[in-house]
């Protein structure tokens, strides 16, 4: 019997000390992620977003002063991109912890550890990127229909449309390229198709309010 007890100390005490180590061993170490593509996804996505902020409305004026296209400034453009800023921090801080979907590289076993401090689904990097382009989007649309019968100017289209298109472009390729990526593809996916709606919605409708003229003086920066 005391034999017995003996090797039955033994066996539960090599289990204590066996496993943390098993334990141990299943952790995942932390992603060594591209610090290279990292950075192109975050310049790209502010450089869509500031397109946005600095891209001027052209229009095409007709009357008995002036015939041709004109371009102005104006600063209520900072309602629409602030919002989208806005709901990107909320996707951030509030939507992407509720719903915990890991990036690439971590899991259970390695929260927090460095590169896993952040959830990836819904993406705020392709959100902001693709809110840009949709905002470009339905600016050019209320613009080019609306408030310019249907004229286009390739200037309208190289600023709303080119630019943050391939800002938008390079995000995601950032966001999704590189072994381990700083995203799964999903979670770039679904960020930017959320961005291009909710971008679309605030450039259609900030476009629908306010005309691209100034509505008053000649100055080409309306305030």
């Amino acid at each position: 019997m005391k034999v017995r007890a003996l090797v039955l100390g033994a066996a539960a005490l090599s289990c204590a000390l066996l496993a943390p180590k098993s334990a141990r061993a299943q952790a995942l170490p932390p992603p060594d992620r591209s610090a290279g593509w990292e950075a192109t996804s975050t310049v790209a996505m502010a450089i869509g977003m500031g397109s946005q902020v600095l891209m001027p409305r052209l229009y095409w004026s007709d009357t008995e002063v002036t015939i041709g296209w004109k371009a102005r400034w104006h600063a209520s453009v900072l309602a629409p991109t602030m919002f989208l800023l806005t709901t990107a921090m909320f996707n951030e801080l509030v939507v992407k912890p509720e719903i915990t979907s890991y990036r690439p590289g971590c899991g259970t076993s390695n929260p927090g550890a460095p590169g896993c401090t952040t959830f990836g689904m819904p993406s705020t990097h392709t959100f902001v990127a693709f809110s840009a382009l949709g905002h470009g989007t339905g600016l050019f649309l209320v613009d080019t229909f609306k408030w310019n019968d249907g004229r286009i100017h390739g200037g309208s289209i190289a600023g709303h449309l080119g630019l943050p298109l391939l800002a938008a472009g390079l995000t995601i390729a950032g966001r999704v390229a590189g072994t381990p990526s700083q995203e799964h593809g999903d979670q770039a996916l679904v960020g930017g198709a959320f961005g291009l709606v909710f971008g679309v919605l605030a450039g259609g409708a900030y476009a629908l309010f306010q005309r691209p003229e100034c509505p008053y003086g000649a100055g080409v920066i309306c305030w």
